[in-house]
């Protein structure tokens, strides 16, 4: 069911402070698991449903409710609607997903909110906000409070789009995120890394998830292993996207990056997400579950369907589960 748009903010407040002691319990997600035979689609056992935690929509150039904002880094011209998306998780046995407002429309959140009331309760979403400019904080109240947001993003990727680090407006943002039990989930080069220690230390109550296997190929093997290191913090989650094809540039084998980080964080800090795009088939979508499950071989399959989507399930709350 979808939420009840008449959910007060306290009744709101109070799942998403309930959303940070469930992932204080991360760590225990593994014992809770039953054994049983693997299951690749989305079945009753919430451990076994697949989802989708990083995925961007696009309205496309064309569609003039929903235009890329003035600072937009990029700016698609295929749409890859929320609809589409509904049909490719019916037809790959996708249970939910989390979309992540993507940078073209920067803190223009009116066609995540636009996916969001289509997704009708499948889909959830993670907003993004910029510390160093006016009204960050509120706009991320507002978001959360009308929305089925889980996570504020927060990007160190281009050396002229950086967050404040060590400034007050990026301490402000975060401990915002933490007062409405939201995560923190963050894109960046690994050399920015540092930059966001003190703070992942700080709110410790506060998930972090580290999108795109920290991005261990835009960065030198040292500056990525301040990455790992972070599995040391158990408020630390490390996301299983944009698995980097060995055809394409720089032409490295993911397999022992992937091996080391599911050893340090274990399988209960692990997310998967990604598949969907413009192009994408539900036949596609399904084949891009099994290539993740096969980087996993060294995990149970019950371990394997807890990347896949159990993790996801508790995480994010998604079908009530708790």
């Amino acid at each position: 069911m979808p939420d009840d748009p008449t959910t007060s903010s306290q009744s709101k407040l109070s799942f998403r402070r309930a959303f940070i002691q469930r992932t204080a319990a991360l760590s225990t997600l593994a014992a809770l698991v039953p054994l049983g035979t693997p299951a690749l689609l989305a079945s009753e056992n919430s451990n076994s449903k697949l989802v989708d935690t990083h995925l961007h929509c696009f309205a496309g150039s064309e569609d003039l409710r929903f235009p890329y904002h003035a600072r937009a880094p990029y700016r698609p011209t295929a749409v890859a609607s929320p609809e589409h998306l509904l049909r490719c998780m019916d037809e790959a046995g996708v249970a939910y997903a989390v979309v992540v407002h993507p940078e073209p429309y920067q803190d223009d959140h009116r066609y995540l909110e636009h996916c969001l009331e289509i997704g009708n309760g499948r889909l959830k979403g993670t907003c993004l906000v910029f510390a160093d400019r006016p009204h960050a904080a509120a706009k991320l109240r507002d978001l959360s409070t009308r929305l089925p947001i889980v996570a504020a993003r927060v990007h160190a990727y281009a050396p002229g789009r950086l967050p404040p680090f060590g400034q007050p407006e990026l301490r402000d943002l975060w401990k915002v995120a933490a007062d409405l039990g939201l995560a923190v989930q963050l894109h960046f080069e690994p050399r920015y890394a540092p930059g966001f220690e003190p703070l992942i230390r700080e709110f410790s109550d506060t998930t972090v998830i580290i999108d795109h296997l920290g991005r261990p190929f835009q960065g030198t093997p040292q500056e990525h292993a301040v990455v790992i290191k972070w599995a040391e913090l158990p408020n630390t989650v490390i996301k299983l996207s944009s698995i980097p094809a060995t055809t394409s540039y720089p032409h490295r084998d993911p397999s022992q990056v992937i091996l080391q980080l599911s050893r340090a964080f274990g399988p209960e800090r692990m997310l998967y997400g990604g598949g969907f795009n413009a192009e994408a088939t539900g036949t596609s979508y399904q084949a891009a579950f099994e290539t993740a499950r096969r980087y996993l071989p060294h995990l149970s399959a019950a371990e394997q369907n807890l990347v896949l989507g159990g993790n996801a399930m508790k995480l994010f709350n998604f079908g009530g589960e708790s």
